[in-house]
């Protein structure tokens, strides 16, 4: 399907058509990399007990460290004239904001509710004890959905604008937006929708967690891009720094998960079957949220480079966040910590699916390629 537009170049327009080998393939790595952990997790279990006992409000510092080399890289790239251009389109914007916060956590309810609670309800009839009373394993999985549903992402989500070669500027408002949304609107979601009126979400987890995986990354790539075009000049930053800079990204993603997998492994290992019944309806919202939003961009007529991310970031979520306010509420080796670490072992791989079905749509939509030259040079050197 091939959609006519006078801002069409001449030529067909290809999305992410100069991928490395390294990120072509970067599924492959991302298994070997969750086999990886899970093993290094069963093989050195003190190792990896005392770098996960390393945090400030629950809020991982191994992890904060490994996710700051992830977001860096791609923070320092973004030209930030581009992000108050896509501040001023509104239509991406109101998008992104309607299906995180007024459509995304309501579906992730239902759907959790129906595989969890009805259809797999034969499965789960075994009960834990959460805060001395007994709960059910099928509302304990639930209220791990839940956490996830309501966290939108505000970290990974540059790595998948980053693949797809869309508009970046979008991604970093969205990025801000969310942040200061979660602020307000986790607790109450939380509390409603896990009907709970003991539920108290920890406030300094997530602000913890928003400085650390975005304010932090944020504030140093704003800087140092600063002090290097004063100092070194545009063409230096873009022909030395960025060439020696780019893989750092990914890498860190990679040792990301490798840490994440050797911390909760062991809850994955033990619990096979129930992996693969939480995994069902996670792996549903993920691709249901990214249908209905990028079906929706399409039909408001926005470019690929806007509708890209805004799928993205509604189908992405903040599994950091999720993970470590699940384990304050409910300890670490409970149904909703893992259902939320579940929330990782099949967001990376789904997510990557669906930046493969970005670029290879792209024609469907008007572009505007010269949207993507905030984040990397590469993106547009097929265009010309």
């Amino acid at each position: 399907m091939t959609i006519n537009n006078s801002r069409h170049n001449s030529k067909v327009i290809k999305a992410g058509s100069q991928l490395s080998f390294f990120e072509k393939y970067l599924t492959v790595w991302v298994v070997l990399c969750i086999g990886i952990g899970i093993i290094l997790g069963r093989i050195f279990p003190g190792v990896a007990q005392t770098l996960d006992r390393m945090s400030i409000y629950n809020v991982s510092i191994p992890i904060a460290i490994c996710l700051f080399f992830m977001m860096y890289p791609i923070m320092v790239k973004i030209d930030f004239s581009q992000a108050v251009k896509a501040a001023r389109t509104p239509k991406p914007v109101i998008l992104t904001l309607v299906v995180n916060w007024l459509i995304k956590p309501f579906t992730m309810v239902i759907f959790a509710q129906f595989f969890l609670g009805w259809v797999f309800h034969s499965w789960l009839t075994e009960t834990e004890i959460i805060r001395s009373a007994e709960v059910s394993l099928a509302n304990s999985y639930i209220a791990g959905a839940i956490l996830l549903g309501i966290a939108p992402c505000t970290a990974m989500v540059l790595m998948w604008g980053y693949l797809s070669y869309s508009n970046q500027g979008h991604t970093l408002v969205m990025v801000a937006v969310n942040s200061l949304a979660m602020l307000f609107l986790y607790a109450p979601l939380g509390k409603w929708l896990l009907s709970s009126n003991n539920l108290s979400v920890p406030w300094q987890t997530i602000l913890v967690s928003v400085l650390i995986y975005v304010g932090l990354p944020l504030a140093a790539g704003i800087y140092s891009r600063y002090w290097i075009f004063k100092h070194k000049g545009r063409q230096w930053f873009e022909k030395q720094f960025l060439q020696y800079l780019s893989p750092i990204s990914i890498a860190a993603l990679l040792l990301t998960l490798v840490l994440l997998f050797a911390f909760k492994g062991e809850l994955i290992v033990n619990n096979p079957l129930h992996i693969l019944l939480i995994a069902v309806p996670l792996f549903v919202q993920t691709n249901f949220i990214f249908l209905i939003t990028y079906v929706a961009g399409l039909k408001l007529g926005l470019d690929y480079e806007d509708a890209a991310p805004a799928a993205l970031i509604g189908a992405s979520n903040h599994f950091e966040v999720a993970i470590a306010t699940a384990v304050m509420l409910f300890g670490l080796n409970s149904g909703a910590a893992l259902a939320t670490v579940v929330g990782v072992l099949i967001e990376v791989p789904v997510m990557l699916m669906l930046v493969e079905f970005c670029k290879k749509t792209a024609s469907w939509f008007p572009r505007q390629p010269e949207k993507a030259t905030l984040l990397d040079p590469r993106c547009i050197s097929s265009y010309k």
